[in-house]
């Protein structure tokens, strides 16, 4: 088991987002959050992310905001997922100086990204959606048992969305990722959980989530 929640309430501050909240990820469940914007999906992602850090359990982040340094290039923004493996010593010496070996590992996660000819460019030039791949691809980078991702494919197109999750299955043998995407939720989850109005509606293997149960979250 990854992580546990047993009738936690979760939000900022005083003020609860989510009430009652049981849950647990275990090791190599692929698990989904579904609902609308607002249900509580980044709140429960934050809360499973920190105990697993807490943990010290190896965790990939994909936050919803991208979390980059917008003034530093594409390949230095992937090398931060490896920041916390080196000293500030070494960190401060490659972020003016990548050695090849490292560069070259870089470059072969950005390739299948399509961020190839991107990556002395500074994140800020970049479009949305270059932004976002940008992020995955320091979570890839990082590397670990687990990826915590908020939204990872809501800027990019249905083909490269079937491809980066492709990409994180292959990479991360366990996952808790929030999607708008029923279809790919679907595809790619082998549990998906529904959450509305501050509580989880369902939490189940995808082949026994209903239409009808999701729907229900978005009526």
């Amino acid at each position: 088991m990854k992580a546990r929640l047993d009738g936690a309430t979760l939000g900022y501050g005083a003020k609860p987002v989510l009430s009652g909240v049981d849950f647990t990820l275990n090791d190599g469940e692929r698990v989904v959050l579904l609902g609308p914007s607002g249900a509580g999906k980044s709140t429960l992602l934050a809360a499973i992310y920190r105990q697993m850090t807490k943990a010290r359990t190896r965790v990939a982040l994909v936050p919803q905001d991208h979390g980059l340094v917008p003034q530093l290039s594409v390949r230095r923004n992937v090398y931060m997922g490896r920041l916390d493996d080196h000293s500030g010593i070494i960190n401060l010496g490659r972020l003016i100086h990548l050695p090849q070996h490292v560069r070259d590992g870089i470059d072969a996660i950005l390739l299948p990204l399509g961020l190839s000819e991107f990556a002395t460019r500074p994140v800020e030039a970049l479009s949305g959606g270059q932004r976002q791949r940008t992020a995955l691809g320091r979570a890839l980078y990082r590397g670990g048992e687990v990826i915590v991702a908020d939204e990872p494919v809501s800027a990019v197109d249905a083909v490269q969305s079937r491809d980066i999750m492709s990409m994180i299955a292959a990479r991360f043998p366990t996952a808790l990722i929030a999607l708008h995407d029923i279809d790919l939720a679907r595809l790619y989850a082998t549990r998906i959980i529904g959450l509305k109005d501050g509580r989880v509606r369902f939490d189940a293997e995808t082949k026994k989530v209903s239409d009808a149960q999701i729907e229900a979250l978005y009526a």
